[in-house]
């Protein structure tokens, strides 16, 4: 019982200790745009999860987006600028319902459609999304211990 009462208390703190913020479609299309965010360069990440720590000298490689940050609104409404970092996740909820998850220092906009990743592991495992079909767009700052090395 005890156990239980734990992990759904620390379920609980995970989840509510996760920043969501929404841009709108317009907005996040022109802030990608003018940034030259579509100008990939190579970046490499510390992946605590995947490596052991005799491993810890072990990093990530991957390409990334430019943008050095984007404006944002929280939940009650205030603008915020939030700053690239791979600890940040994208939701994009399409208007048929579906959603979509993809890493954000990967997302690229082109030709009115939206580039990205969904894992760091599997670069391949790549999402392409028109703009048109986009309902919501929703960065988390999952709170995730990544950082540039």
């Amino acid at each position: 019982m005890k156990i239980k009462f734990f992990s759904l208390i620390g379920i609980l703190l995970l989840v509510s200790s996760c920043k969501t913020y929404t841009v709108p479609v317009e907005s996040f299309k022109k802030q990608m745009t003018e940034s030259d965010s579509g100008q990939l360069k190579t970046v490499e990440i510390n992946h605590p999860g995947f490596y052991s720590q005799s491993n810890s000298n072990r990093n990530l490689n991957y390409e990334a987006n430019s943008i050095k940050s984007i404006e944002v609104f929280d939940k009650k409404g205030n603008k915020v600028k939030l700053e690239n970092s791979p600890k940040l996740e994208m939701r994009i909820t399409k208007k048929d319902g579906k959603k979509n998850i993809l890493l954000f220092d990967t997302v690229i906009v082109q030709n009115d459609t939206l580039k990205g990743a969904r894992s760091r592991l599997i670069q391949n495992l790549t999402r392409e999304i028109a703009l048109i079909d986009i309902e919501k767009i929703e960065i988390q700052d999952s709170g995730k211990v990544y950082e540039y090395q």
